[in-house]
């Protein structure tokens, strides 16, 4: 641990985002693959995941699935400290230690939120955001089976949080009773589902012509807006007049890439992200131009 924020420290002064449009992503040159693993994907969550947690959001209250949803961002600060590290962010560091701290403590394990009730905001990041900032392209849009939509670089970054995770170590090797490991990871899946229900992620794609295009382009758009940290108080999903910039974007891209006709203005690329482009992470506010360190391409 140590080593790793020596590390972050040396190269603080020196990391540079380069943030490219993904063209190859956006080409989608896996298209026949991905679809197969979409169509999997799908049968997967109409048959279990989707109807378990309707179950659970029937039993369980909405401020006990709050809870659970808190812990579970709480227990990622520490990776997205070292994250932030990595790529020279020291005040987005900063941050992730000081909510991790008091969510633990005066949230009681992360169950509430008293860091964003403190003007604490949060400060996400993963290592495929990392692999961005040191110059890494995103390489092809990738549908990974059971985890849904990627590309190559995220995958990598996917596989690293694995072995690198303060929290994913734990689970794995610190000798928790049996069957705990995998009740977490069944938890963490099924609070995930049950947020994407919240945000309106169901009605997105049953409203879109072509679901596996428009999930692909709302993807590549929040990711685009991860790695320039447009962090998710800008991105709420609905803008108080039921609309939603960034899934009507999505839409159009998808029905524009699917060749409908009448969306030929519309955004299908990440060139440059919508206003109010869309996260549903449940972060707080943060400023909508991306941070000096970052320079798109």
């Amino acid at each position: 641990m140590i080593g790793v924020v020596a590390l972050g420290m040396l190269i603080s002064g020196c990391t540079t985002t380069r943030v490219g449009t993904d063209r190859l992503a956006e080409r989608d040159p896996l298209e026949g693959f991905n679809r197969t693993i979409w169509a999997v994907n799908r049968g997967a969550d109409k048959v279990v995941v989707k109807p378990v947690t309707q179950v659970y959001r029937a039993v369980a209250p909405k401020p006990a699935r709050d809870g659970v949803r808190n812990f579970f961002a709480n227990v990622s600060e520490p990776f997205s400290f070292i994250n932030n590290i990595l790529q020279g962010h020291g005040d987005r560091a900063i941050r992730n230690l000081g909510r991790f701290v008091v969510n633990t403590t005066i949230g009681i394990g992360g169950l509430f939120d008293q860091a964003t009730r403190m003007k604490i905001k949060p400060a996400p990041e993963d290592f495929g955001q990392t692999l961005a900032a040191w110059g890494a392209n995103g390489g092809p849009y990738l549908m990974l089976p059971l985890l849904g939509p990627s590309t190559l670089r995220d995958a990598v970054g996917r596989g690293t949080t694995l072995v690198a995770d303060p929290y994913r170590v734990c689970v794995n090797r610190c000798n928790l009773p049996s069957g705990v490991p995998i009740a977490l990871t069944a938890a963490e899946v099924i609070s995930t589902r049950d947020g994407l229900i919240e945000t309106g992620a169901d009605s997105f794609l049953e409203s879109s012509l072509d679901p596996y295009a428009a999930a692909r382009s709302a993807y590549l758009q929040r990711r685009h807006a991860d790695i320039l940290n447009r962090d998710s108080a800008d991105m709420t999903l609905d803008d108080g007049d039921g609309a939603n910039p960034a899934i009507d974007d999505a839409m159009s891209a998808a029905d524009t890439d699917a060749g409908i006709p009448g969306n030929d203005t519309a955004p299908s690329t990440v060139d440059a992200p919508p206003p109010g482009a869309a996260e549903t992470a449940p972060n707080g506010p943060e400023t909508a131009a991306p941070e000096a360190s970052k320079q798109p391409n």
